[in-house]
């Protein structure tokens, strides 16, 4: 199954373009939902929401419907993974209402966790709980350049039954600068190799593309095949689309999906949007 989505789905540049135009606040996930089958959970990096927040997710996300969170940076980028138990256990237990569909949980790790760590890292993906998906982002150079650091790497997570996020911002820094938002993103943005290894089950890629829309379909190129080849093995992968303002990114995935859905005829479809009353412009 191949699944399709955006850094985020509360986007109010959305409404009246993507949404109807009397989407409430906080409940954004139910039109986002029907253009969509994922969302990256990016907000838990920095705090994880409440208990009652997450029960409304619960409820307006259809099963079926995959969030991607991220463990938050004390686990990752404080403590370095390191006596985290009591912060791994809340997180856990905060996402437990939305069952299955909270996968795979993101371990992003910052630029100066190197090969040296990697013992670390170990540790860490030994004590994690069986019953749950994981995937690992890296953002070292070392770990994308097909060397002796990758191949330890790789070998570490399938090891474990991780699987790797692969983040592709070729796109974005070959853009123009111009705007605050691709600013923004030249500044934040990781500058790496692209390595398209799918090391367990479900691979995950984050696409940053360009504000222009169509600029965006000749970068990811690639990846159609890349994605049609691990349909072909048996793979569930999903792909992330952002753009710097993130404006068009709903329709960008369902674009990428249309693209390998003709490789792969057999791709279950996408649901039918719940549009606004705004044209589409690029399906």
């Amino acid at each position: 199954m191949l699944r399709v989505g955006c850094a985020m789905w509360a986007n109010r540049d959305w409404i009246g373009r993507y949404f109807p135009t009397d989407t409430p606040a906080g409940r954004e996930l139910v039109p986002y939902a029907t253009w969509c089958t994922a969302v990256e959970g990016n907000t838990s990096f920095y705090g994880l929401p409440s208990a009652a927040t997450v029960a409304r997710w619960a409820d307006d996300g259809p099963p079926g419907f995959r969030f991607l969170f991220k463990l938050p940076q004390v686990v990752t980028h404080r403590k370095r993974l390191r006596d985290v138990d009591d912060e791994l256990t809340e997180f856990l237990r905060r996402f437990d209402p939305l069952g299955s569909r909270a996968a795979p949980f993101s371990i992003q790790l910052p630029a100066s966790f190197e090969p040296i760590d990697l013992p670390v890292l170990d540790r860490f993906l030994d004590r994690l709980p069986t019953d749950r998906e994981w995937a690992v982002e890296v953002r070292h150079r070392r770990f994308c350049e097909g060397g002796d650091d990758e191949r330890r790497l790789n070998d570490l997570l399938a090891r474990h039954g991780a699987d790797r996020i692969i983040i592709d911002t070729r796109a974005v820094f070959a853009g123009p600068c111009r705007t605050a938002a691709e600013r923004e993103a030249f500044q934040r943005k990781p500058r790496l190799p692209v390595r398209p290894v799918a090391i367990g089950a479900n691979p995950v890629v984050r696409f940053i593309g360009q504000t222009e829309p169509e600029a965006n379909p000749g970068w990811w190129a690639k990846w159609v095949p890349k994605i049609a080849q691990w349909l072909g093995e048996g793979r569930s992968p999903t792909m992330f689309v952002h753009t710097p303002d993130n404006l068009v990114a709903p329709e960008l995935a369902r674009r990428f999906h249309a693209e390998v859905a003709a490789l792969v005829p057999t791709v279950a479809r996408l649901p039918e949007p719940m549009v606004s009353t705004s044209q589409l412009r690029l399906i």
